[in-house]
């Protein structure tokens, strides 16, 4: 049995990914991304892992198989989300902008990420993205990463999971392609319930994630100030809910808003009796989930929410920082996959030996 399984990262981000394989057992050997901001953040975090700064498509097998030097015909894992945009709900919205494989970033990434496949031809892989790339519309990109695993020889797994099923704070619902050389892979079932039933704990809460944060210091934190020329009316919106509080469908007595006029997170309130929502990529002051004291949340809370340590380096502005915690899978989830893939790897070599 390896003391140590290894992976290969794709598309790193920050590394939210790759802190939950790690904590499952795995170790990253290779990491890369194009963003600047994510390599400082991801050498600071992970400074045992190579990183190339670079676009997927620059990435070459002679540059790869170089700086993995005799581990590369050995790696157990490859791991990576192609960037969503092309896959996403608000791509629906962009009538102007191509979709899937028809984006050429979304070639870009998805034919690199498999590109990859086959050059190191890992023991399993993880591919993860946005729910939209299960939806029928994106059958051809789908059925692209599917069919080029499966000729490789992977089997094929593939299910959306909800973070809040994991103990993540937050609902957030992340599509998951698993492949194995050896053997089919089975999804780890879920730790938690929104209702407790089955024996299992309920959802954990915002409030619980990160009421402890919300001190005395720093209450009157005006770098967080939210809702813009609507801020005065965010007191009105009781937690938990958004915008169509103030329209006449909802029997507000003065209505601002018109039903369904903007979109369902403008001035989203949390809950601190519920898991967040999802956390977006951008840092905005009306588009949620907002705190329920009527402000932005800060970056410690974000990293809560995601499941992130409070010790877990960030680079850049605040801005930046949103968005590499917003773009990253939650390290909880990541362990929850890990540590069933770690059982199956080395199972494997068990019964090998």
């Amino acid at each position: 049995m390896k003391e140590t399984l290894t992976s290969v990262s794709l598309f790193s981000g920050c590394g939210g990914l790759d802190a939950g394989l790690e904590d499952a057992g795995f170790r990253t050997l290779f990491a890369t991304d194009s963003e600047k901001t994510c390599q400082i953040t991801y050498e600071h975090n992970f400074p045992s892992a190579k990183f190339a700064l670079a676009r997927i498509g620059e990435l070459t097998e002679a540059k790869l198989k170089d700086e993995l030097g005799d581990r590369a015909e050995s790696i157990d894992l490859l791991a990576g989300g192609p960037p969503c945009p092309p896959f996403s709900k608000s791509r629906f919205y962009r009538k102007d902008m191509p979709r899937a494989l028809d984006d050429p970033n979304g070639l870009e990434t998805v034919e690199g990420y498999l590109n990859v496949l086959s050059w190191l031809r890992p023991r399993a892989f993880i591919l993860e993205n946005v729910k939209g790339l299960s939806y029928k519309v994106h059958a051809e990109a789908l059925h692209t990463i599917t069919s080029r695993a499966e000729a490789l020889g992977y089997n094929v797994s593939q299910k959306t999971l909800n973070a809040a099923d994991y103990g993540v704070p937050q609902m957030r619902e992340r599509f998951f392609v698993v492949g194995l050389l050896d053997g089919e892979f089975k999804f780890p079932a879920p730790t938690h319930d929104k209702e407790g039933n089955l024996g299992l704990p309920k959802w954990v809460t915002a409030g619980h994630a990160i009421s402890d944060l919300d001190t005395e210091e720093n209450a009157d934190d005006t770098g967080h100030f939210a809702g813009g020329k609507f801020h005065h009316l965010l007191a009105q919106i009781p937690p938990g809910e958004n915008y169509l509080h103030l329209t006449k469908e909802r029997g507000h007595p003065n209505p601002v808003f018109k039903w369904r006029s903007r979109y369902w997170s403008y001035l989203l309130k949390l809950s601190p009796e519920k898991p967040s929502w999802t956390i977006q990529a951008r840092r905005s002051n009306n588009m949620g989930p907002l705190h329920w004291r009527n402000r932005i949340l800060r970056i410690e809370e974000v990293k809560r929410l995601q499941s992130f340590s409070d010790d877990f380096y960030l680079s850049g502005t605040v801005e930046q920082q949103w968005r590499q915690i917003g773009n990253a899978v939650p390290p909880r989830l990541a362990a929850a996959l890990g540590q069933q893939l770690v059982l199956h790897l080395q199972k494997k070599v068990s019964k090998a030996a």
